[in-house]
Parts: structure tokens; C-alpha cells; sequence
């Protein structure tokens, strides 16, 4: 038995069990050709030797520590080209460990701890990344031209001691462009850090968010406005809340209230990021690996939910709950949902999340809890960004039944919708974060959707200007086609430009192209009812919605689109129960305004001219929510005749659309081709005082 002082380099590749669930055939011969191409080459470039393969990973050993990291680098770049404009399901990617370290030679093969604390690195590094020992580092000095960012002390199974690691910056040495520098700290926009001295500072999302956005507009006072519209979107808070979060960004930065050397109280205006910016030279070409790969649909995987209950035959509850999440959050086409056997083999998993989303090849995790006292249970759901271990949303959901098949798929459809619903937006803020050189289809489409729910005409504009780019870049994303569709019919409801013909076609098109590509994506089918709704082919939007659904009972959208085609086919009854499902199952959702606002018109045409009312300013006292929610509201309060009412929101509307009047009106409702109820609604219009 020899023993000797080597550099053991480990490595595996990311999802394979997912991937090969999808394609075994296709990932092997990948496999084969990555290794071939890539990984033996440069292995044996730089003086290195492949130990064994490993399936889905190999060991290698390098008597250099230098030559061990260029070899590493070498091969994430190479593979980096190689997935560049490949399908998601498509790309190999590798994690890669490096440790110098004490190893036993027996044969060709080598064991011990030098060898167990390479492949505990491994599992710590991010899709296309390098994680490195202190050991390593101490080695390095100048001779490898990245950029090593310390992880601090980790604590690793089956390893008595911590583990000192340091994470690979693909980037040449130069600061980069999604680097913001200032005293002895930095932001990291593309891996959602902040650092002090190269030690990561651990931050919630939302003050990180708020010293980047001080950071980047370190030239002006930034308004408590601005603050609350980027940072928390359409969601109110309070001022507190705010307060809070500026302490959370002073503390993390070394700063208080009274020094303000970082950030500066504009008294009655906002803040100032006074601290200055060290310059910063965007960095040359390769592209960063964890930009890129996240640049495409992201993974979620549901893990076992807890069983709390001391009776453990009681955990089938626990796992059919499970089970049908994964099920409904599966119908977003949009996501990738890891199938249930590889979650379900993180049962009590003691790992981190941040673990078990590398080894699953998913950027989110869901994890939860189930509770049972009689026929009262209490189900706990969470959701978690793998990469940062960041909450993105919980909730707690309490039912009383006794139809366990009842509870679980009220459960699934709850939690499902909610998820998707968050996770579009923490997917929108990523894609608003990331550096806008290089940007793939999946980026540019959720740059398009981030601008689409600002919910303005020149945000309307940007949206179709970035879906375009996105078709340009993957003319088969069908997503992307479905929401220029959608983009373009409300360009024409809330957006004064012409309901012609041509317009009317160009959205049929687009929609028609997306079930092409995906005919299993209730979105677009939801996007083409709208475009039949808009062009008064209501029996076709009816059909293609009920058939969006029955695709994706979970979308709360759809029901409000059949809410709304019912409602302009006279079904008024119908049509508020689908807006009553839309509420319950998506209370957050950033179109909620509009379930309120279109909800108002069917209860107006029912002559509930009182709820119609109410419904109005539900909607109106939500963020972003378009100028026909007031003028539902001054219809409604035209027919109450309560003039104490109307004057106060014939203000508000004048003030959101100073060119509305009567005839504006009938001109945008042409979507309504029912007399009585174009007649209703006018006629309210100029009871409550409204021009012609």
C-alpha cells in the first residue's frame, strides 16, 4: 500500500438520473462524447490521469495543483461552447471538486481522505462550477487567471472537520459587469451575493435587491417610490417595512443610521448610496457558466412532505399530497419538475438544499408538512431557491374534511397555482438582475414578462420588442409566441393602439404558432381564447379555454378568461363563479387586479350595480391595475346615482385617462358585441356625468 501527496479532481454530471429518465439513450452517447471530446483530452493535456469513470462522473489525480485547475477551468469552458443554443433536456453539465490532499495508492486506483473531501466539494459547486479546498487555494497564486470567491467554513457528511472551500469565478481576473464594488465589499448580480474581503455576507433577497439598486443608482437620490415599486413590484407594504429592510442593508454593509457612510437619508425624498464605487471594466469572453446556465427554463423538485403525526400509516397522506403537487405543478410547461423517484430518495434527506438541488439538477425546492386532528388538517408548503437557500414563498393552508381525495386536490391546485405564480416572478427579477450582454431566449423571454405586468403602453412596447428577440433567438419557445399573442391583444384593450385587422391577425398568428410547438401548454390555449374573445369569436374562446383547464386545473388565469368570455355571451352566473375559483386559487397573482376588474363588468351587466362597485375598488386599490377599473366604477356609481361617490371617481379616472369619455369607451369595447350590454355600460357612463 503506497501512500503520496496528490491533487484529486472529482467530478459528476448534473441531473444525469433526470436526464436520463428523459432521453437514456440520447444523454449516454452525449456522455460518451463529452468525455472523448472534452474531458480525456484535457485531462491528458495537462498532465493528469483519469482514475476510474464513474457512470455519471470520473476521478482524476494531477501531480500539479496548477495544472489541475486549468484543466478544470479548460473543460467548463469547453462545455460552456458545446451547450450554447442546445435544449435544456439536451445539456451536460459538470460540477467539479478539487482537493490537494494525503491519498492511498492501491493499483490504479487511489482511496482515503484526500480523495472523500473531492468528491464533498463536488456536490457543493453549482451547475458548470468548480469548488476548490483551501488547500488548493494556498497553492494557486497568481498562475491561473480566475477569480476565486470564498464559501467559507463547510461542514460536509462524513468529514469530521470543516472544510474551508473557495468557488471558481470563470471570469478572467478583471472585475466584471455584474460585479459592484465599494470599500472591502462587493454584489455579485450574477450569483446574488454580497461579499466583504471575498467572505460571502449572508443577506434575504430583498435587501440584496436594495443595495444593487442604491448601488447602481449611486449618482442620485433613489425614491421611497422607486424603492417599493422594484423591490416588492405590485405587492403593498408599509413603510416599516421598508425601514426594516434599509437597517437589514446598513447592518450587512457596516453601516448605521447615524454614521450613513454607505447609505445617506434623503429626508422626505429616500435614500443615496454615498460610499464610493470602485470602477469596474466589463470582462472579456468566456460567458459566466452560472449566467448561462441559468438562463434557461428552470427545475423545481418536490420533496416528501413530512408526515407530523406520530401514527406513521398515516405518512400515504403525507405522499399522495405530494404526488399530486408534483402532478399539477407539472402541467407549467414553462418549469421543469423533477419526477418523483429521484425527490423522493431525499426522504429526511440531512443535506442542505442547496445540496440536494445540485445533486437533483433543480434551482427550486419545494418541501412541507402535513398535520391531522380529526377531520382538521393543516398542510405547510415552502418554497426555496436552491442556489441561495432563500425562502421564496410559504404558506400554511387549513382544511375540515373528511374526503381525503377532496383535500388533496383542493391542496394540489392551491399550492401548484401559487408556486407557478411566484416563481414567474422570482424567474422575472433573476432575468432583470443578469447582465444584458448575451442573454439567451429563456432571459429575454422573462425580461418580456417583467415588462409585460408593468402593465403600461411603453412597458407593453418593450415587452413585444424583448418576445421578439426571444423568437428570433429560439423560434421554437413556445411561450414566447404565446405571450406576444397576448402583448398585442391588450395593446389594442388597455393601450389605444388600433383594433384593425392586421394586428388582430399578426396576435391569431403568434397564438396559433404556439400550440404548434406545444399542444400540451394550457398558456397558450388560454392565450388564443383571449385572442378569439378579442375578435368577438366567443363559442371559439369558450372551447379553448374549458380546454385550457382541463390541461392545467391549477391556472388561475384560464378561469378568469372563461369568466370573461361567459360574462360577454350573457352566462353571467357562470362567469362570476370562474372569477370566484380565479381569486381563491391565485390571491397574489400579479394579474389579481384584473380578476377584480372583469369580475365588476359581469356583476354591471347583471345589474348588481352595488357589487359591481365594490369589485372596482378592490381592484383599483391594487398596484398597476388600468384605468377601466375606474371607469367600472363610474358606470356602476352612473346607475347607484350616489353624486357624493361619483364626483371623487370621475377625479381619479380623469386623472388616470384624461382622455376618456363616452365615446372612447365604445370605441374599446369592441370586443362586446352584445347590444344591452354596451348600452349598460354607456348609459352608466353619462349618468355619472361623463363627456360624450
Amino acid at each position: 500500500m503506497e501512500r503520496k501527496l496528490t491533487t484529486v479532481v472529482a467530478m459528476d454530471v448534473v441531473g444525469y438520473s433526470r436526464l436520463m429518465e428523459v432521453d437514456e439513450s440520447g444523454t449516454l452517447q452525449r456522455l460518451k462524447e463529452v468525455f472523448g471530446d472534452v474531458v480525456n483530452p484535457a485531462i491528458a493535456g495537462h498532465g493528469g490521469r483519469i482514475v476510474k469513470l464513474m457512470g455519471d462522473g470520473a476521478l482524476a489525480d494531477f501531480s500539479s495543483v496548477v495544472d489541475a485547475l486549468q484543466c478544470a477551468v479548460e473543460i467548463q469552458r469547453q462545455l460552456v461552447s458545446r451547450n450554447t443554443g442546445a435544449a435544456h433536456t439536451r445539456r451536460l453539465q459538470l460540477r467539479i471538486g478539487i482537493h490537494l490532499g494525503d491519498i492511498i495508492v492501491e493499483g490504479d486506483d487511489i482511496y482515503g481522505d484526500g480523495v472523500n473531501v473531492a468528491a464533498r466539494l463536488e456536490s457543493m459547486a453549482e451547475p458548470g462550477g468548480i469548488v476548490l479546498s483551501k488547500q488548493v487555494y494556498d497553492h494557486i497564486g497568481a498562475n491561473v487567471q480566475v477569480r476565486l470567491v470564498s464559501l467559507g467554513e463547510q461542514s460536509v457528511k462524513n468529514i469530521s472537520r470543516p472544510i474551508h472551500a473557495y468557488r471558481v469565478d470563470l471570469g478572467t481576473g478583471q472585475d466584471s459587469e455584474h460585479l459592484v464594488r465599494f470599500r472591502d465589499f462587493e454584489l455579485d448580480t450574477a450569483h446574488f451575493e454580497l461579499r466583504e474581503k471575498g467572505e460571502r455576507v449572508p443577506v434575504e433577497p430583498q435587501v440584496f435587491d436594495l443595495l444593487v439598486l442604491l448601488a447602481r443608482n449611486a449618482s442620485r437620490t433613489v425614491t421611497k417610490e422607486e424603492i417599493f415599486s422594484e423591490i416588492w413590484g405590485d405587492r403593498i407594504v408599509s413603510e416599516s417595512a421598508l425601514s426594516s429592510q434599509i437597517k437589514a442593508a446598513r447592518r450587512a454593509v457596516g453601516d448605521d443610521g447615524a454614521a450613513q457612510h454607505t447609505i445617506m437619508t434623503v429626508h422626505g425624498r429616500g435614500f443615496r448610496f454615498v460610499a464610493p464605487l470602485a470602477k469596474a471594466q466589463p470582462a472579456p469572453a468566456p460567458v459566466d457558466v452560472a449566467s448561462l446556465s441559468a438562463s434557461s427554463k428552470p427545475a423545481a423538485a418536490v420533496l416528501p412532505f413530512t408526515n407530523l403525526n406520530a401514527d406513521v400509516s398515516e405518512d400515504y397522506l403525507a405522499d399522495g399530497i405530494t404526488e399530486d403537487i408534483t402532478t399539477s405543478l407539472a402541467k407549467n410547461r414553462w418549469l421543469t419538475v423533477i419526477a418523483r423517484n429521484p425527490a423522493f430518495a431525499f426522504r429526511a434527506s440531512k443535506e442542505s438544499i442547496r445540496t440536494i438541488g445540485q445533486k437533483l439538477g433543480a434551482d427550486y425546492i419545494v418541501t412541507g408538512s402535513v398535520r391531522k386532528a380529526g377531520s382538521h388538517f393543516r398542510i405547510t408548503v415552502q418554497v426555496v431557491d436552491a442556489a441561495s437557500e432563500q425562502s421564496v414563498w410559504s404558506e400554511r393552508f387549513d382544511r375540515d374534511t373528511t374526503d381525503i381525495f377532496e383535500l388533496q386536490d383542493d391542496i394540489s391546485h392551491n399550492v401548484a397555482s401559487r408556486i407557478e405564480s411566484e416563481l414567474g416572478l422570482a424567474e422575472q427579477k433573476k432575468a432583470e438582475r443578469r447582465p444584458r450582454k448575451n442573454l439567451g431566449a429563456w432571459d429575454l423571454y422573462q425580461l418580456g414578462l417583467s415588462e409585460f405586468y408593468k402593465f403600461t403602453p411603453e412597458a407593453n412596447q418593450r415587452c413585444q420588442e424583448h418576445l421578439r428577440e426571444a423568437i428570433e433567438a429560439d423560434p421554437v419557445l413556445a411561450q414566447a409566441h404565446s405571450r406576444l399573442a397576448y402583448a398585442i391583444v391588450l395593446s389594442m384593450v388597455y393601450f389605444d393602439a388600433p383594433a384593425n385587422a392586421e394586428r388582430m391577425d399578426e396576435a391569431l398568428l403568434a397564438a396559433q404558432r404556439a400550440i404548434e410547438l406545444d399542444d400540451q401548454d394550457a398558456n397558450s390555449f388560454f392565450t388564443i381564447g383571449r385572442v378569439h374573445l378579442a375578435r368577438r369569436e366567443y363559442d371559439r374562446a369558450i372551447d379553448a379555454l374549458q380546454y385550457a383547464v382541463g390541461l392545467n386545473p391549477a391556472l388561475a388565469v384560464s378561469y378568469c378568461g372563461l369568466g370573461d368570455s361567459y360574462a360577454y355571451e350573457g352566462r353571467l352566473d357562470e362567469a362570476i363563479s370562474q372569477f370566484e375559483i380565479a381569486i381563491q386559487l391565485s390571491p397574489h397573482d400579479p394579474f389579481r387586479w384584473a380578476f377584480y376588474s372583469y369580475r365588476s363588468m359581469a356583476h354591471l351587466f347583471r345589474g348588481e350595480y352595488g357589487d359591481a362597485a365594490t369589485w372596482a375598488r378592490r381592484s383599483i386599490q391594487l398596484p398597476r391595475a388600468l384605468y377601466w377599473a375606474h371607469a367600472h366604477l363610474g358606470s356602476a356609481l352612473g346607475h347607484i346615482g350616489d353624486e357624493s361617490q361619483i364626483r371623487p371617481a370621475l377625479v381619479d379616472l380623469k386623472r388616470v385617462k384624461p382622455e376618456f369619455n363616452v365615446r372612447f369607451a365604445r370605441d374599446h369595447l369592441f370586443y362586446l358585441k352584445r347590444p344591452e350590454q354596451i348600452d349598460t355600460y354607456l348609459e352608466g357612463l353619462r349618468k355619472a356625468g361623463v363627456s360624450e
